[in-house]
């Protein structure tokens, strides 16, 4: 077919002693007349495209029934109430409800916020929130069109009503309170004129203290670090509120500085000391669990690739902050899998082990004693909600085709049970959409290195895998994120229309613990390409599906996954899907966070990386003539974590370069961003084009 013409010019730029053309940098520009014409274009050929697909109704009917399907969140104990979000199938943005208790939410409860009233459009969205330590207080964010920058406002629990305190030019911040009701929180010294359009590397991030009901102008920097501005400070109070802990690392490293201020509270006020330097260097990753008087327990890999807790005493002299100096105590010591996550609870610990990336939930003593399995039922474990001192844990976990189930474990008995009728009535009576039965294996691909790759398949129970079936291979592979059989409407949406749904677990995640993240990074990153190819091999050696039936998809890094990928191996896959991609791997450190990606991708300006970079790098490997997969990229036009530059660039090159008869499109969504706080209505019509631009070109027909 046919593209939208797209301008080259004459950028060439000399990198490590190539010459590196770059003809469609002018798409940088997020607000140039010339970009905005541009991406009218586009949509006018995308839309043109995908409102003609045979299955375009069906999908965005079932997408429509999906995301209307009423719903609750896991409850979250806020002082002595409980906080949960619903939905009851009509509403663009979940709602918040508080109660006094857990009886009273299932009654309904009070309505605290109601993100739907941010904005007209239900583009503004909640994006965190953070309680103050008696409950009474929450500081809750507020982002608009998916943008990661956002505003802080305070709201009384009690009254509803907010403060006069607003905090701007906030970013990948919570709002940590301290004893005194003050709370500190990351504030940057721009944000931009573009509030999420505007593609300018991020400047360093300052730690500052805000004291309600004073100008955010006089809030005091705790903590900074100008020289390094890829470094953003994560603070944790400990729950008897006498220790502030800091971990701070280099972007999205996992292995991370830690730092302990001693906080004393007298009269009113919170003081912090100066702080112990109990980690100074970045070898291994250190996490604060909990604290016991003057010792910390944390969450660690060194030594210990699966991870384990150890113990460190405060009370003699201060740390060197040397790794080797550290006088460690195992509490839970490494295991046969990989420690995904834990909380603290009472005097309990509870752990997640990924277990062939499937949870085993466990509690312990804070001696690491073992105290028993948490029988509960789910693919993924996605709330743990425990604090020191109280005596339950509220977990929530999903599956492919189930949103979230909400359990309460109460201790130190070990009760679980299901949390129910949480989620509000359908109006008009039985919900639109019912989850279908399925089927959920674990099979085993072989990489190019010998490396055994897991993954999920997933079918509908009566879709019978006695022929090859149109399928779809979702994956990620970084930055230690595991990729789990968890709910995602777009993976609901395939299963509903009988087609086959696979789930790579790729190196590069943290699936089995930080060596299988190790081995698919830097110089390495290679390896996850490969997996991802073997995964969609060992598909078609199955005769699970076949190249004409294939469809591959990943968003963000993994949008970079199915960029590689399908330059690769044109031949693998019907069909490329890259969302929101991180696609020119010489130029994604300078723009907004990019540079905080380093960690795992590596400097285009180190000469050995570059060559390694330059290698993979999905806009600088389009060839010519050569006939590509039916590719749908999609992005939006307020993603200032991954910029659309990204794809309109990879998509100009990609339709250039385009040799056979297979489309090449983008959607580009308008005031959404990398993900955050889509409105219920933008997620069904954007994975009902992504579903039905698969089924057109794999041949599913929904049933």
């Amino acid at each position: 077919m046919s593209h939208p013409e797209t301008r080259r010019d004459a950028t060439v730029e000399q990198l490590h002693g190539r010459e590196i053309a770059d003809p469609y940098r002018w798409l940088e520009d997020p607000d140039s007349a010339e970009t905005g014409a541009w991406v009218a274009a586009q949509n006018a050929a995308s839309r043109a495209h995908l409102d003609a697909l045979a299955s375009r109704e069906w999908f965005q009917a079932t997408m429509s029934a999906i995301v209307a399907m009423p719903r609750a969140g896991t409850p979250a104990r806020i002082g002595e109430r409980y906080l949960v979000s619903r939905n009851d199938g009509t509403q663009q943005q979940d709602q918040w409800y508080v109660a006094d208790s857990l009886e009273e939410l299932r009654s309904g409860g009070r309505l605290l916020l109601d993100p739907n009233t941010f904005s007209q459009d239900g583009t503004a969205s909640l994006a965190w929130y953070d309680e103050s330590r008696d409950g009474s207080l929450l500081a809750y964010q507020v982002s608009e069109g998916g943008s990661d920058w956002t505003t802080i406002r305070v709201r009384d629990v009690a009254t509803g009503q907010d403060l006069d305190d607003v905090l701007t030019k906030v970013k990948f911040s919570a709002a940590t309170w301290l004893p005194d009701g003050s709370f500190l929180y990351v504030h940057f010294p721009t944000e931009g004129e573009g509030r999420g359009t505007e593609a300018a590397a991020l400047p360093a991030g300052r730690l500052r203290r805000h004291v309600l009901g004073t100008p955010q102008a006089q809030d005091p920097v705790v903590w900074e670090l100008p020289e390094e501005p890829r470094v953003i400070p994560e603070p944790e109070l400990s729950h008897d509120g006498r220790w502030l802990v800091l971990h701070f690392s280099e972007g999205t490293s996992e292995k991370n500085r830690l730092w302990a201020y001693p906080v004393r509270t007298e009269h009113g006020t919170s003081t912090l000391g100066e702080p112990l330097k109990v980690v100074d260097e970045t070898r291994a990753a250190f996490r604060f669990v909990r604290s016991q008087d003057d010792r910390l327990l944390l969450h660690t890999d060194l030594d210990a690739p699966l991870g384990r807790v150890v113990r460190v005493d405060l009370s003699g002299p201060a740390p060197s902050g040397r790794v080797d100096d550290l006088e460690l105590v195992d509490v839970v010591g490494e295991s046969d899998a990989a420690l995904d996550a834990i909380t603290a609870a009472a005097d309990e610990l509870l752990t997640v082990h990924l277990v062939d990336a499937q949870p085993r939930i466990t509690r312990h003593g804070l001696d690491g004693s073992e105290l028993g399995r948490v029988d509960v039922t789910g693919g993924s474990v996605v709330a743990l909600r425990g604090k020191a001192g109280r005596d339950e844990v509220l977990l929530g976990l999903t599956s492919v085709t189930s949103r979230v189930t909400p359990y309460r474990l109460l201790l130190p008995s070990g009760e679980v049970a299901v949390v129910d009728g949480l989620a509000p009535e359908a109006p008009g009576g039985a919900p639109a959409w019912e989850p279908p039965e399925v089927s959920v294996e674990r099979r085993r691909a072989t990489s190019k290195d010998g490396t055994e790759v897991p993954y999920f398949l997933v079918r509908r129970a009566d879709v019978e895998l006695d022929e090859p079936r149109p399928t779809l291979l979702y994956g990620y592979g970084g930055f230690n994120i595991a990729v789990l059989a968890d709910f995602r409407p777009t993976f609901a949406g395939w299963l509903s229309a009988g087609g086959v749904l696979a789930i790579a677990n790729l190196r590069g995640g943290s699936e089995y613990g930080a060596d299988w993240h190790d081995a698919g990074r830097l110089h390495r990153k290679q390896n996850v390409f490969d997996d991802f190819a073997a995964v969609g091999d060992h598909l078609v050696a199955d005769a699970v599906t076949t190249p004409a039936q294939l469809a591959l998809h990943g968003g963000s890094n993994g949008g970079l996954l199915v960029g590689a990928t399908m330059l690769q191996r044109p031949d693998l896959a019907a069909v490329a899907l890259p969302a929101v991609g991180v696609l020119d791997m010489l130029r994604f450190h300078l723009f907004t966070i990019g540079a905080a990606w380093i960690s795992d991708y590596g400097s285009p300006e180190d000469p050995e990386m570059f060559e390694t970079l330059l290698a993979y790098s999905p806009l600088h490997n389009v060839r010519a003539g050569q006939a590509y997969p039916a590719t749908l990229v999609l992005t939006g036009d307020h993603d200032d974590r991954v910029v659309p530059a990204h794809s309109f660039k990879f998509t100009a090159e990609l339709q250039r370069a385009q040799g056979g008869d297979a489309p090449v499109l983008a959607r580009i969504e308008t005031s959404t961003g990398h993900g955050l706080g889509k409105p219920a209505s933008v997620i069904a019509a954007e994975t009902a084009d992504l579903l039905a631009f698969a089924a057109e070109h794999t041949g599913l027909v929904p049933s």
